[in-house]
């Protein structure tokens, strides 16, 4: 077994798991203002499902063309440093959104997005591995849980936006002042992980790790599709008013938040495995309700059992990479992360395709096939 080097504590421990779920909390407003407010650019530009689709494709080639320099970058200067830079670029990139004008701008601005976005899951990731080696007890979940919850403020923020008719632009200033006030004070309370020999930048992932990444990759599916098309999907499926086409993402997020709050109790009493088995059948179960059923008390239901199902996969399979016996943690957490936020970014394209093909409706359903890829693959590997 490989051996990390040891943690050094210069601030203390309470410090920096607030810092650190600070950091997870502006990341997840900034995602979530973007998604709260994709139905408005659609309709504002004009573009069709299947137009979104292929605009959408901008943020994974952005998250490509990030990983070698993201890679790099940690082992030089230390997830600290790259985090704190990475999210100001973050949710200065989210206001270029607001400011596109037309597709070319946008599909930069979306490139730009997803690059900084993965830089930003790659380092406050690795703060959460190092955070939880100090704390020595599963943790994982509950920083997720902040992103979720940022999350769920943040759909509520463009709720309100929405019925408000305030536009884009304005909104993501907005949230743009709070992300940099907020990077601002946490940033003097991370860790500082820089090491003299991190190890190669480049390390290929054994058959254990690959596996979780797949699982994490199915998961992250369901859970990008949750940000990118539940809105439109309740505008044009569900057809709910203008001021309620918000409250499907609002419901997902507040049971996907929740969810991974009481994550680590319920992996501790009933196991890895049962827990993804659990987390999938929820996932394909809540979105064959959403395709059965588009009304919206009973779209809502779906909703919630995804956000649910999707709640725990993540940080679940991000402990268990930072466990791994053959690679260091941050190495570990790394590769599984990068598989698995592959299929949040490609999955809200893929479905915008499909759309334009066939309905809506109908990539949903391969979305919920998903959710039992899941349970199969939890229950074929060796966790």
């Amino acid at each position: 077994m490989i051996n990390a080097p040891a943690v050094p504590i210069s601030t203390s421990k309470k410090a920096l798991r607030i810092a650190v779920g600070a950091m997870f909390f502006m990341a997840g407003l900034s995602f979530s203002s973007w998604a709260s407010r994709i139905a408005t650019v659609q309709q504002n530009m004009g573009l069709s499902d299947a137009a979104l689709g292929a605009v959408l494709f901008s943020l994974p080639v952005g998250l490509m063309c990030s990983l070698p320099f993201s890679g790099w970058v940690i082992t030089k200067i230390g997830s600290r440093k790259l985090l704190i830079s990475a999210l100001l670029v973050y949710a200065t990139a989210l206001v270029t959104l607001g400011l596109a004008q037309n597709t070319f701008q946008l599909i930069i601005c979306l490139v730009c997005f997803g690059f900084s976005s993965n830089a930003v899951n790659i380092s406050v990731n690795t703060q959460a591995v190092a955070t939880e080696e100090i704390y020595k007890k599963p943790i994982m979940a509950s920083f997720h849980g902040l992103w979720s919850l940022a999350g769920f403020v943040g759909a509520g923020i463009g709720t309100y936006m929405i019925g408000n008719n305030i536009d884009p632009f304005h909104h993501f200033l907005v949230m743009m002042a709070v992300i940099f006030t907020g990077v601002i004070i946490a940033a003097r309370y991370l860790k500082d992980d820089k090491v003299a020999n991190s190890g190669p930048v480049f390390v290929m992932p054994d058959s254990s790790l690959i596996k979780l990444g797949v699982i994490a990759f199915c998961s992250m599916i369901c859970e990008g599709a949750m940000f990118d098309w539940s809105v439109i999907y309740f505008k044009k499926v569900v057809l709910a008013p203008t001021a309620m086409v918000g409250l499907g993402f609002t419901t997902f997020m507040f049971t996907m938040a929740g969810g991974r709050f009481v994550a680590d109790w319920f992996a501790a009493k009933f196991g890895l495995k049962r827990t993804l088995q659990v987390s999938g059948s929820l996932t394909a179960i809540g979105l064959l309700i959403a395709v059965a059923f588009p009304y919206i008390y009973t779209a809502m239901a779906g909703f919630l059992l995804v956000g649910a199902g999707v709640s725990s996969v993540v940080p679940m399979v991000f402990s268990a990479a930072g466990k791994s016996k053959t690679m260091l943690p941050g190495v570990a957490l790394a590769a599984v992360s990068t598989i698995g936020f592959l299929g949040f970014l490609v999955g809200p394209p893929v479905i915008g395709f499909i759309a334009g093909i066939a309905t809506l409706r109908a990539s949903f359903v391969l979305i919920a096939l998903m959710g039992v890829s899941v349970v199969v693959v939890s229950t074929k590997a060796k966790i």
